[in-house]
């Protein structure tokens, strides 16, 4: 593997989510990353593991947790880990024998990440919950909507993948970055609820200033400005706008051709339903594309909404190579960027249980040392560490 982060050994538990993305993120920027799948189907329908993009770049070994002598052998992988990844209700690694405290105390370094929605403490620590459930109570789902309808859904990226693996990535690299100094290993807490809170930090400080109406979709930056909103075109296509500054609010009246038309002032809030009526017009006369030409390069902050397979061939993501293919299939290329040290797409998502004889190996356990039947059974205890 390269990657600023090679070298870096690292076991994750396999869940759903936040926390095989957080995996992911590590993978493509070079760690080792081993997950441990448990034995039978998984919580969510099965597809093709090939196909599982989270699991790129990491190998897969099959644990019966269940079996007496499975505890031992992902402990035995933790002593070998620099961090290991956990995204269960609180209480059930413990359960198991896994825990934090049983980890740490056979390889005190070990940063172990644990990925919940509600977090390890809280009356809610214990209550099954998603990503909708996590961002509403966080506040962030109220604001997403029109004033004239209910908040909208962001798929899952605001709570599992912003406020939940990011946040665990950036937790476990700081743990890493202390335990290296320090020799120290510690616990990740990283809850979706508080990753989600946080990156509500700006609009907190609004809200407490004035600035920020608690009333969905009368705002700046949550379609309440029709110079921040989408438009639909003639051809049933839409363009997205974000003219916040004056300078780009002026370009995008004039490629709209209203320069020169008697219009409301761009921050005089009782004009904004003229201006979005006015605007509304005027996108509805041309197709997208058409929109997306006469925009293109200019400063008016004015962009087509494409799908997600139209995104991969947009001109300017495939100059960057924002998208690549692997294994057959078109994917979000590795990001960030490093320019020393750039992160990789590893190998394809492997079957559950693919490389358990090469992992046992190349973490110095032995290729005979536990040895698993296809059920995920250990046939031989672990041995001495």
């Amino acid at each position: 593997m390269s990657g600023p982060l090679a070298g870096v050994r690292v076991l994750e538990l396999a869940g759903i989510g936040p926390g095989p993305f957080a995996a992911m993120l590590l993978a493509d920027l070079g760690a080792d990353v081993v997950r441990v799948d448990r034995p039978g189907p998984g919580a969510l329908p099965a597809g093709d593991p090939r196909r599982d993009l989270l699991n790129r770049g990491k190998r897969s070994i099959v644990v019966d947790l269940k079996h007496p002598d499975g505890a031992e052998v992902v402990l035995g992988l933790a002593d070998r880990a620099a961090i290991l990844i956990e995204g269960w209700r609180p209480g059930v690694a413990e359960r198991l024998g896994i825990g934090p405290q049983a980890a740490l105390e056979r390889n005190p370094s070990l940063v172990y990440g644990r990925m919940t929605g509600w977090g390890q403490h809280g009356p809610l620590a214990h209550a099954a919950g998603h990503d909708i459930d996590y961002i509403a109570v966080a506040g962030a789902l109220h604001p997403i909507g029109r004033s004239d309808g209910p908040p909208q859904i962001p798929l899952n990226l605001v709570g599992d993948f912003g406020g939940g693996a990011l946040y665990l990535v950036v937790g476990c690299l700081a743990a890493l970055h202390t335990a290296r100094g320090t020799g120290q290993g510690q616990v990740v807490d990283a809850a979706i609820v508080d990753g989600t809170a946080h990156l509500t930090t700006m609009f907190a400080g609004l809200l407490a200033d004035g600035a920020w109406q608690p009333e969905r979709g009368r705002n700046l930056l949550d379609g309440g400005a029709p110079f921040y909103d989408v438009y639909a075109t003639a051809d049933g296509g839409h363009m997205a706008v974000g003219a916040l500054e004056p300078q780009f609010y002026a370009e995008l009246l004039r490629l709209l051709g209203l320069a020169d038309a008697d219009l409301p002032a761009q921050h005089d809030v009782t004009g904004w339903p003229v201006l979005r009526a006015r605007f509304a017009e005027v996108f509805a006369g041309r197709t997208r594309d058409e929109w997306t030409e006469l925009f293109d390069g200019s400063d008016a902050c004015v962009a087509p909404v494409l799908s997600l397979a139209e995104a991969q061939h947009h001109p300017h993501l495939v100059a960057r190579a924002t998208f690549e293919e692997h294994f057959g299939v078109r994917q979000p290329a590795v990001a960030p960027r490093l320019s020393l040290t750039p992160g990789s797409v590893g190998g394809s998502p492997p079957a559950p249980g693919a490389d358990t004889a090469t992992v046992l190996t190349d973490w110095g356990l032995g290729a005979d040392v536990p040895r698993w039947l296809d059920n995920g059974a250990v046939s031989e205890k672990l041995g001495d560490h």
